[in-house]
């Protein structure tokens, strides 16, 4: 399963932590994916949405 969004392609991305004695700590921040069942051209498909995309209708679940 690839960790990007398949409506906006939204990605994981790189960020640093800073310590009190200034090591950086490199770690990776995903995004929250949830696996729904939406509705494309009357056939019903699994797809990977990221939540602000399914809070802002940006797609159709299928029922």
């Amino acid at each position: 399963m690839s960790k990007k969004c398949d409506v906006c392609g939204k990605a994981p991305i790189k960020a640093a932590k800073l310590t009190f004695s200034h090591k950086q700590i490199v770690h990776r921040q995903l995004p929250n994916l949830q696996s729904v069942k939406v509705c494309i051209n009357g056939q019903t498909k699994r797809i990977n949405v990221c939540t602000s995309c399914l809070r802002a209708g940006k797609v159709q679940k299928a029922v």
